[in-house]
């Protein structure tokens, strides 16, 4: 096709939509001549042609499009997988794209008229064939393949991250916070002599780490409490869960947005504390734990059919049956007679602050893979939200404890 020809189909309006135009993939794969022969495709006038159909057509009016390109229009053309695809499912790649906000984030991908890609930009996209019938893996591509099948929803979405992980950087948070909380917990049961409810010591609350309510002026413990566990049986679920799922969400979505739900849900875990259970102190992981958690198996519910895990429900009963029975021993041990009186023993507040951070922030983040948080208007909602309780917290601890004469055990 000459350059003039292509230049006159570069821009195809849209059917009852004025003004706007379908922005095509790429100028030079010669893409745009595909609009007009659809209809020859479609002699009984149905409105439909198949996907072997389309697939004739890309490559006879496109001799020089890349086969990855090819796989990509065929996948996200036919995006309800029924095997028929009609004109405005062709016109509709472009609002697709959008919406699963493959733009700058993705190496480029932008789709006006304006911007054109690259080969090299192409290759790693998603095509059609389903990801779990690749052959010949090696054991760490299967890994990766089981990580994407495992966090994400879309197969658009799994065969982008298994054609563009690399491992680099590794998932160092979370398997940072983990060492660094079993090195805590084996000093501390070295010193104290003792591994098995090392929280009923009476020396335990003397650590610098521990949150406790007549020092909490000091800031650091509204984060450092992460590193003191109530005894193994406390430090053992919370490790297991941040391996086996957090570190497989670090793998998908980064340090960055993981640590993000991490860290706040230890935040709101021990400003929740110190509102709703004013006298006990804080420690362990389950904020930041129950947040991640508690935001993947949201994640899953929510997107139910396009996860394909396998055992989804077996697995999810077992997380939450887990999840439970540490919840239930934090309830347990807070009403236990103290080891330390007058002050009670540590708060199970905490993994609920975890649980509503890990609704609403970290849905959110793990909802919308390689797409920008700041475009999305829940996440300013749950931030906004987020924001509201922190200042609220922050000023309880500054005046509600002495307004309320309030009588606090004494500092350890």
């Amino acid at each position: 096709m000459e350059e003039a020809d292509l230049s006159a189909h570069r821009l195809t309006p849209l059917p009852g939509v004025p003004g706007r135009r379908l922005p095509l993939l790429c100028p030079h794969d010669q893409t745009a001549c595909l609009v007009g022969p659809l209809t020859g495709f479609d002699p009984g006038n149905t409105g439909y042609i198949s996907t072997g159909k389309f697939r004739n057509l890309l490559e006879s009016h496109s001799s020089k499009l890349d086969p990855h390109k090819r796989e990509v229009l065929l996948a996200l053309a036919d995006s309800h997988a029924d095997g028929q695809i009609c004109y405005q499912d062709f016109v509709n790649l472009g609002v697709a794209m959008e919406r699963m906000g493959i733009g700058e984030q993705r190496k480029g991908f932008i789709w006006t008229e304006e911007r054109e890609r690259s080969d090299e930009d192409w290759a790693e996209v998603l095509c059609s064939k389903a990801l779990l019938e690749e052959k010949g893996l090696n054991l760490s591509q299967r890994l990766i393949r089981h990580v994407a099948y495992e966090t994400l929803p879309r197969e658009i979405d799994r065969k982008w991250y298994y054609d563009s992980y690399t491992c680099c950087p590794p998932p160092w948070f979370m398997i940072t916070v983990t060492l660094l909380e079993v090195a805590f917990f084996l000093y501390n049961g070295v010193s104290l002599g003792q591994f098995v409810l090392q929280v009923t010591h009476p020396r335990y609350l003397k650590n610098s780490l521990v949150y406790h309510p007549q020092l909490r002026a000091q800031a650091w413990r509204y984060l450092t409490y992460i590193f003191m566990h109530a005894g193994i049986e406390h430090l053992g679920l919370n490790v297991v869960l941040q391996l086996l799922v957090g570190v497989p969400l670090e793998m998908v979505h980064g340090a960055t947005r993981i640590g993000l739900v991490y860290v706040a849900g230890v935040v709101a875990g021990s400003l929740a504390v110190s509102v709703a259970d004013m006298t006990a102190p804080v420690v362990g992981s389950s904020g930041g734990v129950y947040a991640v958690v508690s935001a993947h198996l949201a994640n899953i519910v929510m997107n139910w059919s396009g996860m394909k895990c396998q055992f989804k429900l077996l697995r999810m009963a077992v997380a939450l049956i887990c999840m439970s029975m540490e919840f239930g021993r934090a309830v347990w041990l807070r009403f236990h007679p103290s080891a330390y009186p007058p002050c009670p023993h540590p708060s199970f507040v905490a993994h609920l602050g975890g649980v509503a951070v890990g609704i609403t922030l970290g849905v959110v983040v793990l909802r919308n893979y390689e797409q920008r948080l700041q475009d999305q208007s829940l996440w300013w909602i749950f931030v906004a939200m987020y924001t509201v309780f922190v200042l609220f917290a922050v000023f309880w601890n500054i005046f509600a404890y002495t307004l309320l004469d309030l009588k606090l055990p004494p500092p350890p």
